[in-house]
């Protein structure tokens, strides 16, 4: 029997769905992530923008023209926003929410045998760089967003099952992960302890996305500590203007948000610093937008997410004046361009250095990987493993490297 269970969203439902996958593998499963002929199909679904949303409707169509008498079960953000959606498709068989994912291989047991799931075990990992989900749920409450609605409050995984996870996954490479790890604590350690706790870990140590109120001289030190720490920080902003950070009820201003850039460039000065940025906020003037594209140099941005407000029902924000749709759409196409050409300047500025490579894959004659620093590069020829390249020139959506001698 085969099984595809396909994902939407963010990192957190790509390692929850992983860990779907490995429950059914035990079971009996043959298992795929791609869509293609099957005889269930598993749908982790996305809320956070009206178009993911549609998107995960969407879903229910395209699984079926690989399969039209195949059994479909539904889970993630959309169906916890709104289960009647899915739940009234011909051929969905089942739809849980975001907190409950487990249900889903109990409902797949229930209809073709095999043992309840109690809870979700170690995900199947099966790229160079694994993601390590540390925690779930949300207590921020941004005005644009709808996740903690769905996904609840903050809760952490104890370090002890995460570093057990670490020590029995073989990738080169992990990603701590979660909706919001700034907000992970167990006992009163913070992130800060649970990075200790890794010191052991010969892997690269990636974070995932952090809120700036979490960097200070302890975290970055304890980072320091690491056998090869990742020197790359997404640090999200959402806007450089104040007025519009108060209305997100955004908790830092722009000012400490350069100030935690300045901190970690001091103890990282080749770090990269990437970033969310959201364009056309309710009441955004051309002001608040400017100061948008100006921090982006002022803070030395290396990668900028852009993309246009979407107003989420259920969201303080649902409430406010939106944007006409031309103004959001031409402030996204200028944050877009504009982080291009940040990108750009960060990794010329490398050139010519030397960067421990840690391979992903093999295509069209190069081999592609990431350094620490988030710089994706391209080597000719085939080589696996970790390797040290030397940066020539910008190349596709990166450098272009040399194998260093």
């Amino acid at each position: 029997m085969r099984a595809v269970v396909f994902t939407l969203g963010c990192k957190v439902n790509e390692v929850e769905s992983a860990a779907i996958m490995s429950e059914l593998e035990n079971r009996g499963w043959d298992v795929s992530e791609e869509l293609s002929p099957a005889d269930i199909y598993v749908l982790n679904t996305c809320a956070v923008t009206r178009e993911a949303e549609k998107k995960s409707r969407q879903l229910i169509a395209r699984v079926k023209k690989f399969n039209p008498d195949a059994l479909i079960y539904v889970c993630g953000c959309a169906s916890q926003k709104n289960a009647v959606q899915f739940e009234n498709k011909d051929g969905v068989r089942y739809v849980c929410g975001a907190n409950s994912k487990q249900r889903i291989v109990t409902a797949v047991c229930a209809d073709f045998g095999g043992v309840e799931c109690e809870r979700l075990g170690y995900p199947k990992q099966v790229k160079t760089r694994a993601f390590i989900k540390i925690g779930d749920g949300c207590n921020n409450f941004c005005s644009y967003c709808v996740i903690p609605y769905l996904r609840g409050r903050v809760t952490s995984r104890s370090v002890e099952d995460i570093v057990n996870e670490v020590k029995a996954c073989a990738a080169p490479e992990i990603v701590l992960t979660g909706i919001n790890i700034s907000a992970y604590d167990v006992d009163g350690g913070g992130l800060k302890g649970l990075i200790e706790a890794l010191a052991f870990t010969d892997k690269r140590v990636r974070l995932g996305s952090i809120e700036c109120n979490v960097i200070d001289d302890g975290l970055l030190d304890a980072l320091g500590r690491l056998t090869d720490f990742a020197p790359q920080f997404h640090l999200s902003l959402q806007s450089g203007s104040d007025v519009v950070l108060r209305a997100m009820n955004r908790r830092y201003t722009r000012a400490q948000y350069l100030e935690k850039c300045g901190l970690i460039r001091k103890r990282f000065p080749d770090a990269a610093i990437t970033t969310d940025i959201i364009a056309g906020f309710c009441g955004e003037s051309d002001e608040d937008f400017e100061d948008s594209l100006s921090i982006i140099e002022e803070a030395g941005l290396a990668r900028v997410h852009a993309f246009a407000f979407s107003p989420r029902e259920g969201t303080a924000a649902f409430g406010m004046k939106d944007l006409p749709a031309d103004v959001k759409s031409e402030r996204l196409h200028r944050l877009i361009e504009l982080g291009k050409a940040a990108e750009e300047k960060f990794i010329k500025a490398r050139l010519g250095r030397e960067y421990a490579l840690i391979t992903e894959e093999f295509n069209g004659g190069y081999t592609c990987g990431y350094t620490g620093n988030y710089i994706r590069v391209f080597v000719a020829g085939e080589h696996k493993g970790r390797i040290n390249v030397r940066l020539k020139k910008i190349f596709r959506d990166g450098a272009l490297a040399e194998i260093a001698d």
